[in-house]
Order: structure tokens, then C-alpha cells, then sequence
């Protein structure tokens, strides 16, 4: 564990894992069950959630991925700076 990060970072990564790892799972099985409304209710309620821990984790704790997918800053580009997720 990085000493430099504290509780909260750990606790918000973990959430963001977890979200992203449905998110994963649900489009696998919507890819064979377009119909599914259920699924679909539950991918696009994870997406949202996903979508708010990262606004909060990103402007605290730096960019979660790169290629345009993470806002780059207000004042600085951010991607350089670690640790990175990956490395914790």
C-alpha cells in the first residue's frame, strides 16, 4: 500500500472496479441478449454509477486512463503523474 495515498482512494478505486467489472459482464451477456430489458436497466444503471466515482476520484486523485477518456486537468496535464491505478 502507497502511504502517500490515503483510505478514501483505496475505497473509491475498489468501487470503480467493481462497476467497470459488472459493466464488463453485463456487455458480454447484452451482446448475446440485446432484449434483455432487465440488463439493460441494470448496464446503464452501472454506467452512471461508474461515471460518478470517477468525477469524484479523477479531480483528487488524477486521470484513471488515458486516450481521451479521463479529463486532462484545469491547469496541467495530469496522465504523467503517478501512481497510476495499475500501481498501487
Amino acid at each position: 500500500m502507497n502511504k502517500n495515498l490515503d483510505d478514501e482512494y483505496y475505497h473509491l478505486l475498489e468501487q470503480i472496479q467493481a462497476a467497470d467489472f459488472v459493466l464488463v459482464e453485463l456487455t458480454h451477456y447484452l451482446d448475446t441478449h440485446p432484449t434483455d430489458q432487465q440488463a439493460l436497466q441494470q448496464f446503464n444503471q452501472f454506467h452512471e454509477y461508474s461515471k460518478q466515482l470517477k468525477s469524484v476520484f479523477e479531480p483528487k486523485y488524477g486521470p484513471l486512463s488515458g486516450f481521451g477518456n479521463s479529463f486532462g486537468g484545469e491547469n496541467k496535464w495530469e496522465w504523467g503523474q503517478g501512481p497510476w491505478p495499475w500501481q498501487v
